[in-house]
């Protein structure tokens, strides 16, 4: 073999740089796949991460996240970041407003300063936050998984878009909602449930000062007939509105947005929301011209298990998607922590890590996850104001 063929073997047979560990590849970026290898690596166990984006600041990286103590917080935590997370959080973000189709406020939750204890933050904020504790070397950026493949000693042989290579002892799908990896586990499969619309309102207190005045410093819901209107505050001065409705799953497609202009747009949407109150599709009204990305809201069914294998294993909402209603990165980060401690534990012993790990997860992800789908159809029933609205009362 010549020293060019030894160069391009190199480069097609991408292997974890932690030798006498384990090889450890861990399929997507997000907020759960970080977490996972930067506890790894506070562990001394050396995992690569691979990340279909080019970048971090490859795409828009979404809005805000509410972090609970037990779960997004604990995992700051372990992972040395409590005084960063509280640098970049926004407690007044907690302020939520529910309301009714006749703009009512049902339900008022805003802690007083210091009180609070589920802070927000924005997503961009916190994957920065989360890649300072995971070596640049351990990111390999611009990879998408094309392939995998189980190799006879074990372990498996990921394929990505460029030809490359790269084997791993144990797999870890993080790559989110529609997760290439998670087949290799379970038939399981998302169900659909919702259609969900998100507009942008950007530098919303200079532009639009009176619409951002009524959002205030957090968010908030309002509710009824079948539908959701919604709109959160982020640390840029954006303001998302969302519009959510219980539809099948073709909606969206069927409605053609990209091909209207945006002041039919615009009125589409208010049909939706006919006699509610003018405070509320004022909303709709404010948002930036071509702002709209619709997607389908999906769920994994509650309980999702399946037979623990020690060499691939899934966390975050590749391993129990839920509706986005404040846990699905909660979850995933908690996943990370006790994914990575399982490892640490159990060293060589792969198959004992996962097991110890999925025992776990599956169990909380059932609780947590039934919780979450009670609360997803309660915000899209007739009565869905007063029934969140109660709920918050409680909490």
């Amino acid at each position: 073999m010549t020293r060019q063929d030894e160069k391009s073997e190199g480069r097609n047979d991408r292997r974890s740089e932690g030798r006498g560990g384990p090889r450890i590849a861990v399929v997507g970026g997000g907020i759960g796949g970080l977490v996972l290898a930067g506890m790894l690596h506070r562990h001394g166990i050396a995992a690569t991460v691979y990340e279909r984006d080019g970048g971090l600041d490859a795409r828009a990286q979404g809005g805000t996240l509410d972090l609970h103590p037990e779960s997004g917080q604990r995992a700051l935590d372990e992972l040395g970041l409590t005084e960063g997370f509280r640098a970049e959080a926004r407690p007044e973000g907690e302020n939520l407003r529910i309301l009714d189709p006749a703009g009512r406020t049902l339900a008022h939750h805003a802690p007083e300063p210091g009180t609070g204890s589920r802070p927000e933050i924005d997503r961009g904020a916190l994957r920065k936050l989360l890649l300072s504790r995971v070596p640049e070397t351990a990111v390999s950026w611009g990879n998408r998984v094309t392939g995998v493949e189980a190799l006879p000693a074990g372990g498996h042989r990921l394929t990505f878009a460029d030809g490359s290579r790269a084997d791993c002892d144990l797999l870890v799908g993080a790559d989110g909602a529609r997760s290439r990896l998670r087949a290799l586990v379970t038939q399981a499969r998302p169900v659909h449930l919702s259609a969900y619309l998100q507009l942008t309102i950007t530098d919303a207190d200079r532009r639009r000062p009176r619409v951002a005045a009524f959002v205030g410093p957090g968010s908030l819901m309002a509710l009824g007939d079948n539908l959701n209107l919604g709109a959160q505050r982020s640390g840029d001065g954006t303001i998302r509105v969302s519009v959510s409705l219980r539809t099948d799953a073709g909606w969206i497609d069927r409605q053609r947005f990209g091909d209207a202009g945006w002041t039919e747009t615009v009125a589409r949407l208010r049909t939706l929301y006919a006699g509610w109150a003018p405070e509320l599709t004022g909303l709709i009204d404010a948002c930036d011209p071509g702002s709209l990305v619709g997607r389908n809201i999906e769920a994994l069914p509650v309980g999702t298990r399946w037979r623990s294998r020690p060499d691939v294993t899934l966390l975050g909402d590749a391993a129990h998607l839920m509706p986005p209603l404040g846990e699905g990165a909660n979850q995933a980060m908690l996943d990370g922590v006790l994914l990575a401690r399982a490892i640490a534990r159990h060293g060589a012993d792969l198959s004992a890590a996962v097991a110890a790990y999925e025992t776990e997860m599956f169990d909380r992800a059932a609780e947590v996850g039934a919780e979450t789908a009670e609360m997803e159809r309660a915000g899209l029933a007739p009565d869905a104001a007063e029934r969140m609205a109660a709920f918050f009362r409680q909490a």
